[in-house]
């Protein structure tokens, strides 16, 4: 499964970079605000030094909900860098967008997803990624989790290649049952990268291995 980091933060992303396990990088217009990045050119440069930093693909997403304005600015944001991804949201407009944009050979993010139905209309566009938004549903006592796996289930059956991109990760544990159910990628804050780290029996072992070291060797 990839490691994506869901940022606008540079910091947090080369310290995502350095601990060695980052494959990418999902951003939004409310994580750029965020950050106090506005205004077209400021946010254009933002997602070049993202790119910049990081080895794998980068999402910026469109702003426009019209068919032409989506294909105006997702022209204008691959030129930036070839690893950027083109997030689109998933509305009618956006499935359009999404089919034209495969045509062209340029990658796409499908975003806003919370429906079977909807990753499959967009595995059918084209889209490289559908993103499925856990923490969201489970804020409504939806099983987010549980629609990952259907739209895996879906895609397997007929052999789409769009990959599923769990979104709106919250903590570890969301990002264990999505390696558990096979999502193709998750993207979440670096807080809940660093959490899997963690273990109270880990910080006890060393602590010991440190004292009788210590004990044999002062």
């Amino acid at each position: 499964m990839k490691f994506f980091i869901d940022t606008a933060n540079l910091q947090e992303i080369r310290e995502a970079q350095a601990l060695g396990v980052l494959d990418g990088v999902t951003t939004n217009p409310s994580l750029m605000a965020k950050e106090g990045i506005t205004g077209r050119e400021n946010i254009m440069r933002h997602y070049k030094a993202i790119c910049d930093i990081v080895d794998g693909d980068v999402s910026a997403e469109v702003i426009s909900i019209d068919l032409e304005g989506m294909i105006r600015e997702g022209e204008e944001l691959v030129e930036i860098d070839d690893k950027i991804v083109v997030k689109i949201p998933m509305t009618k407009e956006g499935v359009k967008a999404l089919k034209y944009f495969s045509g062209k050979g340029i990658r796409t993010n499908c975003t806003l997803i919370f429906s079977a139905g909807q990753a499959l209309l967009a595995a059918k566009a084209g889209a490289t990624y559908v993103s499925p938004f856990v923490g969201r549903l489970d804020d409504i006592s939806t099983d987010g989790i549980g629609l990952i796996e259907q739209i895996l289930t879906i895609y397997r059956n007929y052999n789409f290649e769009t990959q599923v991109l769990a979104a709106s990760v919250r903590h570890p544990m969301h990002i264990i049952q999505c390696a558990e159910v096979g999502a193709d990628v998750m993207t979440g804050p670096l807080s809940a990268m660093e959490a899997l780290l963690k273990h109270p029996l880990t910080d006890i072992g060393l602590e010991k291995f440190l004292s009788d070291y210590k004990k044999g060797n002062s």
